[in-house]
């Protein structure tokens, strides 16, 4: 008879890690979060955070890392169904946002760890890293979009990542700072409106 696995995975581990974490930056702020709080949130000692990494600091960049991971994932797997830039976009709105990762589910926390790692200069290349990760999913997205509509570019797909990573970023900080004029969709809805300065307008 086979043994039946009764410890938890890395991955389980590091999933409910992750979520504590979550739980306990927007409970206690991420500069005064604890190792010991973190574990405690997530049922485990402090010996079994250790094991799973390093330091906070180890801990938010695997979180951010696990945040563009799902979201390259995710976007891809939408991608492979809506070829089409517009059905592409609608597809986005009605993602469920309750099955994303905890930085998905939270723009806020999104914001406020970005904000951790920039302040110190030594994290800012890991932080780089991923924005640049993210730079490419859209990279991605743009040139398979154009291809699909059989229209010249305007823009290099490379830059209009970077100008679209922008507008999502400066979007979610606007609906922080002001959601009653800063609808949930505002960056989905203004990129809708640049298709076609972007070139790959379905219409």
């Amino acid at each position: 008879m086979s043994r039946v696995r009764t410890r938890p995975t890395r991955d389980d581990t590091c999933e409910k890690l992750f979520e504590a974490a979550a739980r306990v930056f927007e409970e206690q702020g991420i500069g005064g979060a604890s190792i010991e709080a973190i574990a405690a949130a997530a049922g485990f000692t402090r010996g079994a955070f250790y094991s799973n990494f390093k330091s906070k600091d180890e801990l938010i960049f695997a979180m951010l890392e696990d945040h563009v991971e799902q979201s390259i994932r995710r976007n891809l797997d939408l991608l492979t169904k809506h070829t089409d830039l517009a059905d592409f976009l609608e597809a986005l709105r009605t993602v469920d946002r309750s099955r994303q990762d905890p930085l998905g589910r939270s723009p806020l926390l999104h914001m406020e760890m970005i904000l951790f790692v920039a302040r110190a200069e030594k994290r800012r290349p890991e932080l780089a890293k991923r924005l640049r990760a993210r730079r490419k999913l859209i990279a991605d997205i743009v040139e398979t979009a154009q291809k699909n509509s059989g229209r010249n570019a305007r823009l290099n797909p490379d830059w209009t990542g970077a100008i679209v990573l922008a507008l999502e970023d400066g979007f979610r900080l606007h609906r922080l700072i002001d959601p009653e004029t800063t609808p949930a969709d505002s960056c989905l809805r203004a990129i809708t409106d640049l298709q076609r300065a972007i070139g790959v307008s379905s219409a």
